[in-house]
């Protein structure tokens, strides 16, 4: 299997502060701004974010978890039974800026699904959309205000976050899959 790194540790982290130092700029500090992460790895990355913001700011921001399942529109076509996690947002995000978070921007379809799920909680007064990573090949006329690498892919390949919430290290790898975009095995 072709597995290439993209972003090691210390470049994730880095990307991280950068991403964290654009939000802040561009929306004049965090008035009124709360992040929004999209489980799983969308939800650790706007943890992060917010810490990091914190951190230049001298005050927190709000964060919320958006899970998006019931939202999905490729749920028809599955025979199992959809994971349903909780959405957490403990704020109400009408006229907020909320910054949309996730790990990977491919078709939109996902930021889609989300946008609707958010819109269903409230009117914000703007939305925002952060990504770790944009490969392309949008199905959707979707494009990310703040992305922190845009990696170049074709169809037979998959990018991949591993963050250490989940996994055993942070980093982003591009592999190659098979016909029906499965990893491939050595």
């Amino acid at each position: 299997m072709k597995k290439n790194k993209i972003l090691d540790s210390e470049s994730f982290r880095r990307t991280v502060n950068r991403l964290a130092h654009e939000v802040v700029e561009r929306n004049k500090g965090t008035e009124n701004l709360a992040l929004v992460g999209i489980r799983t790895r969308g939800e650790f990355l706007a943890q992060r974010l917010a810490k990091k913001i914190e951190e230049i700011e001298g005050k927190g921001v709000q964060v919320g978890i958006l899970d998006i399942t019931l939202y999905r529109d490729d749920l028809r076509g599955r025979l199992d039974q959809p994971q349903l996690k909780s959405t957490e947002i403990l704020f109400d995000v009408t006229g907020k800026t909320i910054v949309l978070v996730d790990d990977v921007l491919f078709t939109g379809r996902t930021i889609r699904a989300a946008l609707n799920a958010l819109t269903d909680l409230g009117r914000p007064a703007l939305i925002e959309l952060l990504v770790l990573v944009d490969r392309g090949h949008r199905e959707l006329p979707i494009k990310a205000d703040f992305i922190g690498k845009s990696v170049p892919s074709s169809l037979k390949q998959q990018v991949r976050v591993i963050m250490t919430e989940v996994d055993a290290e942070d980093g982003v790898y591009l592999m190659d899959t098979d016909e029906e975009g499965k990893e491939m095995k050595p």
